[in-house]
């Protein structure tokens, strides 16, 4: 019955301090945890807390009230549980620095995986940044891992979060493939992970509608990006890139590599499309959206259109006006590779665009 009644009262109190809506300080935690003590010793003192079958002993009651310095470690651990789930990365990255137990408490996967997911989830399917992590560890665990004031090591990666405050540092280790060292190595931008961007470089207009793989880190104080693109000679880097300009990449092909087609059959005049190019032999691919269009010998009437059943297809762009050199390119179905040249670039692999959400991605910027 105690414990139920300690459970109940901190969850009450805590609440007053906002901890289920938005993380209070260290300091707004204490008097919560104070006000506690108070309210408890207080209802002690004029015999409400009672058992089912009488009151608690003088004995036990004495006890109770000699333990004055009461804090959320004295909860049971499904209620500390609890409210450890309800703080955010920020809180848990704080209360990890209160003390040792706290700390081991704070660190578990279990925590942080619901707050990878909520804010880098996007990023985390195709597996690319998994296997960009898996890397990043190797290299890590090679290192010596030191918690000193060097700013290495655990503390290293959120000291940013703890401007107004020491931590304690006692001798005990994140571990580098931790789920949070993953957020936090994420949120500081000491972890640089690929992805692809739209319309690089702010927008050029050579560059409309198209989508160029890079390394990008992340900036906390714009929450925005930066990505540095691959590009034979000097790298070509960007800033202040916004999140909506971002994706996972598409596909596990190298940008360097001819993605294999496997949709020219079913490619017919209407559907929207995504094409590796490039603008040489020695660049890296980009994906450009593009709609199918119709052959020269269509009308474009559906009911008579017999486009799909040949075997050129006609890739249309129509970021591009009419007459543009590349604002159309024919495509072999059977047997298409990579086709071009020098002056006009040279298109290759082909993906066909099924997700309504994705298209829509694409004609909205």
């Amino acid at each position: 019955m105690l414990f139920f009644l300690l459970s109940c009262f901190s969850f009450i109190i805590l609440s007053k301090f906002s901890l289920f809506k938005t993380l209070p300080n260290w300091n707004n935690l204490k008097m919560g945890i104070f006000s506690f003590q108070s309210f408890f010793k207080h209802m002690l003192k004029t015999n409400m807390i009672k058992q089912e079958n009488g009151n608690f002993s003088s004995k036990t009651e004495e006890a109770l009230l000699e333990k004055d310095n009461l804090s959320l470690l004295d909860l049971p651990d499904l209620p500390l549980e609890c409210i450890l789930e309800k703080l955010s990365p920020s809180g848990l990255a704080s209360m990890s620095g209160v003390c040792r137990s706290f700390r081991v408490m704070c660190t578990q996967d279990h925590l942080w995986v619901k707050h990878l997911n909520q804010k880098w989830g996007k990023f985390l399917m195709g597996g690319s940044m998994l296997e960009e992590w898996n890397k990043y560890i190797d290299v890590k665990k090679k290192q010596s891992l030191k918690d000193n004031c060097n700013g290495k090591g655990y503390f290293g990666l959120f000291t940013w979060w703890k401007k107004n405050g020491k931590l304690n540092e006692s001798s005990v280790f994140l571990p580098v493939d931790s789920i949070m060292s993953w957020y936090l190595s994420l949120e500081s931008g000491k972890f640089s992970f690929p992805a692809q961007v739209y319309n690089r470089e702010n927008g050029n207009v050579g560059f409309l509608l198209s989508c160029y793989d890079a390394k990008v880190s992340y900036d906390s104080h714009t929450d925005s990006f930066k990505a540095r693109y691959a590009s034979q000679g000097r790298p070509t880097i960007e800033e202040n890139i916004k999140w909506e300009r971002l994706r996972s990449p598409a596909v596990d092909t190298s940008p360097y590599d001819l993605h294999v087609s496997d949709c020219l059959t079913d490619l017919q005049p209407g559907d929207y499309f995504e094409v590796q190019w490039r603008k040489s032999k020695e660049f890296p691919y980009g994906w450009w959206f593009g709609v199918a269009g119709h052959l020269e010998s269509c009308d474009g009437n559906k009911l008579y259109c017999h486009c799909h059943h040949s075997d050129s297809v006609i890739l249309e762009f129509r970021q591009y006006n009419l007459g543009s050199r590349w604002r159309e390119v024919v495509i072999d179905r059977r047997d298409h590779r990579e086709t071009g040249n020098e002056a006009n670039g040279f298109y290759a692999g082909i993906r066909k665009l099924y997700d309504d959400k994705e298209i829509a991605t694409w004609k909205s910027l």
